[in-house]
């Protein structure tokens, strides 16, 4: 089957396991079946068309990528490129969330159910981490973790913390972190498919990494901070097993330490083992793995030390999961509906350039991410909300864009455009 057919083919695919969630969601909610989303099933949120002069910034900053980044992505110094990856990208999420209003910014993450609402509860390192896994099921003695805090480690609160004891407390420092990071991970990505694959490869992946339509979680969701945390962590072990000098060790530390902090910021992060492996062993390197082994081991032994093992505490939120809504979705329905959200959160280039990869350095990455996400979607523990959860999946399978023809390639950011201006005025989410 030529490359054409089978990208036209998986975006068939994608678009009627779509069409179908959205059937099966609807009937399942009208027959008292607790999913919990809204109205825009399988995606988290309620339909509501919204337009306004507000639509024209981000139809604006679209004209500009379309018809800037192509070029930035030839022409520019690799450093250059980097930052514009990094701008373009925050541009493009946060314009996207400025359709409804400046506030939007930092209104998912300032709710009852995020980390900020119980920044106030933490006294002390110490103390706090001893007693975190006491307080993640509901009826805790005392109290209980809002959901967000209880369904996560202790280091994604802890961030938030760290952040207010600076005097940068709230949701637009706590926003604007998120969004930074997440923007950052754009060049993380990069930096990481150049050292794969090769500097031509990590230029045409570029305008695909900034223009999908994951930039409406960037700008709203606090997984956005988990995903520039561990693209970092991913970029620094590959770019460590390009090198066999001093440096090179360093920077294996520096990724271990970023991948075990993001392993205490998400419990289900630890699935991202299989990319940051894959960037080392495609380079046919043993050792950076190892380096950073022992820094993540040195990490986890350290919150031990303080009172949190990292096992009990996903014990305790497994706990939790049974006793909340999440456990009562249908775990058929979206085993499919969470891949259907995923191949929205893509976009049609993205799901295209996946169907088109091939044998090669490039593909590396991208079949690495996609066995995290089918073992992710297995287990039964990623039931909806993909569209945030799977964020630091996203870019190792966008740098699958590399692949598409040159002479189509500001058609298909178009599309990528298009789809994430549509999703965006069209659903008001969750995140």
């Amino acid at each position: 089957m030529r490359p054409a057919v089978r990208g036209g083919v998986a975006i068939a695919a994608v678009v009627g396991a779509g069409a179908v969630s959205v059937a099966i969601g609807r009937a399942l909610g009208r027959r008292g079946a607790h999913l919990r989303l809204g109205d825009a099933v399988p995606l988290s949120g309620h339909l509501d068309l919204r337009l306004s002069p507000r639509t024209l910034l981000p139809v604006a900053v679209a004209v500009l990528l379309v018809t800037l980044l192509p070029v930035a992505a030839r022409r520019l110094r690799w450093p250059l490129l980097l930052a514009v990856a990094v701008g373009a990208a925050a541009a493009w999420a946060v314009s996207l969330a400025l359709v409804d209003g400046r506030n939007a910014l930092g209104r998912p993450i300032s709710t009852g159910a995020e980390y900020l609402a119980d920044v106030h509860r933490v006294h002390g390192l110490h103390t706090f981490l001893a007693g975190f896994a006491d307080h993640i099921t509901v009826g805790s003695p005392g109290f209980a973790w809002v959901t967000h805090v209880s369904g996560h480690p202790p280091g994604a609160l802890l961030t938030f913390v760290a952040l207010d004891r600076l005097g940068l407390g709230g949701p637009g420092w706590a926003a604007a972190l998120c969004i930074a990071a997440g923007a950052s991970a754009a060049a993380a990505a990069l930096v990481a498919v150049r050292a794969v694959a090769g500097e031509p490869a990590a230029r045409r992946a570029a305008p695909f990494l900034v223009t999908a339509p994951t930039a409406i979680w960037i700008a709203t969701s606090a997984d956005a901070w988990f995903l520039g945390v561990s693209a970092w962590g991913i970029a620094l072990l590959a770019v460590a097993a390009a090198r066999r000098d001093r440096r090179g060790d360093l920077l294996a530390v520096a990724g271990g330490l970023l991948l075990s902090g993001t392993i205490f910021l998400s419990y289900g992060l630890v699935l991202l083992a299989p990319i940051a492996v894959a960037a080392v062993l495609v380079q046919r390197r043993v050792r950076p793995l190892v380096v950073a082994a022992v820094a993540v081991a040195a990490v986890v032994a350290v919150f031990a030390g303080l009172g949190f093992w990292w096992l009990d505490g996903l014990s305790q939120t497994r706990i939790r999961y049974r006793q909340g809504s999440a456990s009562a979705r249908p775990y058929l329905y979206f085993l499919i509906a969470n891949l259907a959200v995923l191949g929205l959160a893509l976009g049609p280039a993205g799901v295209a350039a996946l169907a088109r990869l091939r044998r090669g350095a490039l593909a590396v990455l991208p079949l690495a991410a996609l066995l995290a996400i089918v073992i992710a979607d297995l287990s039964g523990l990623s039931k909806s909300e993909v569209e945030r959860i799977w964020l630091p999946f996203t870019p190792w399978l966008l740098a699958a864009g590399a692949v598409l023809p040159e002479r189509h390639r500001r058609w298909w950011l178009g599309a990528q455009l298009a789809v994430g201006l549509t999703v965006q005025t069209l659903i008001f989410t969750n995140w």
